[in-house]
């Protein structure tokens, strides 16, 4: 599996869990987790098209 894919697909979750606690509890820095949804979306993308399957 791509390095990529797997750090971004964690980023994603921890991101979207971190968004999640902080409509529960509000917390300095809630707002750093919406970023790293963009990172880990981000990253997932690059992993997919850098590591992808070869047409041979």
């Amino acid at each position: 599996m791509n390095y990529l894919r797997v750090v971004g697909a964690f980023l994603t979750v921890l991101g979207v869990l971190g968004y999640a606690a902080g409509t529960v509890e509000a917390y300095p820095g809630r707002s750093a987790s919406v970023v790293g949804v963009m990172v880990g979306i981000t990253f997932y993308a690059i992993g997919r098209s850098y590591g992808g399957e070869t047409d041979e």
